[in-house]
């Protein structure tokens, strides 16, 4: 199927690694032009130098998102590179403290997670909807996560910055809605991957005494389909929301995450 991506401006924030790394290729692979916009310039080129080997155009853009000024210029060195902005792609985030029950968690990392889960998408979608407006067509695709559909313990300062996501999707996306303009929110379940193995299956394999492969085969026990989602499932949903083919879907929160958080 032809997702009609092809020569679309797309920016993508938190293209380095895992799931922006994989979100950008797919983009890449369907040909769209790309803005690749994230704090560590130096670890976004590699990713930058593998997109292009799709033969399409790539810039990078040093951009902190939790700063307003910088989402701004963000939105005016992609129109200045390619004259509009079709798409809008928010892969930036971060997990928060693990483990940690709500009277645990500090007010200092609670404000932090909130403020890179939700203002920073906040930030880039204010900056970029003004083109869209005027263009009458767009579509922001922000990734939420399904602990923001069904809350969990010990994860409570990521939980509650992603049912905030979910709230500023739904918001914007009755907003923009009638200028041609869909907003939706894509929400992974556990993601294989370094973060996954490294910090959550870690933290789970520690408490429980038990190995880090015992402890992977339990969070996916969790799961109707029996397995974890890789940052593929994750890029394959990006594509299809901000493609033509969903044209017709907006505001909704795609669980891409074998049959947890909706059954």
């Amino acid at each position: 199927m032809d997702l009609q991506l092809n020569h679309k401006v797309v920016v993508i924030t938190g293209p380095a690694k895992g799931m922006g790394r994989a979100v950008t290729l797919a983009f890449a692979e369907h040909g769209s032009q790309l803005v690749l916009a994230g704090r560590d310039t130096a670890a976004i080129e590699p990713v930058a130098v593998e997109a292009r080997q799709f033969g399409v155009p790539v810039i990078v853009v040093p951009c902190d998102l939790t700063q307003s000024v910088q989402t701004e210029a963000l939105a005016r060195h992609a129109l200045e590179a390619y004259g509009r902005i079709d798409v809008l792609v928010n892969v930036a985030g971060g997990s928060g403290p693990i483990g940690k029950t709500g009277w645990e968690t500090s007010t200092e990392e609670f404000n932090e997670i909130v403020e890179l889960n939700m203002t920073g998408c906040f930030n880039t979608m204010h900056a970029v909807l003004p083109t869209m407006i005027a263009q009458r067509a767009g579509k922001v695709v922000n990734v939420g996560g399904t602990f923001g559909m069904r809350g969990r313990a010990g994860r409570m300062a990521y939980s509650a910055s992603k049912w905030g996501l979910r709230g500023i999707t739904k918001s914007f996306a009755l907003e923009a809605g009638p200028f041609n303009i869909n907003v939706n929110c894509v929400a992974p379940g556990m993601v294989d991957g370094p973060r996954f193995r490294e910090k959550v299956c870690a933290n789970m394999a520690s408490k429980l005494g038990i190995t880090l492969e015992e402890a992977m085969t339990r969070h996916a026990a969790d799961y109707a389909l029996k397995r974890v989602s890789t940052d593929t499932d994750v890029a394959n949903a990006c594509l299809f929301l901000a493609s033509d083919v969903s044209r017709q879907i907006t505001g909704v929160d795609l669980p891409v995450d074998g049959g947890w958080a909706s059954l």
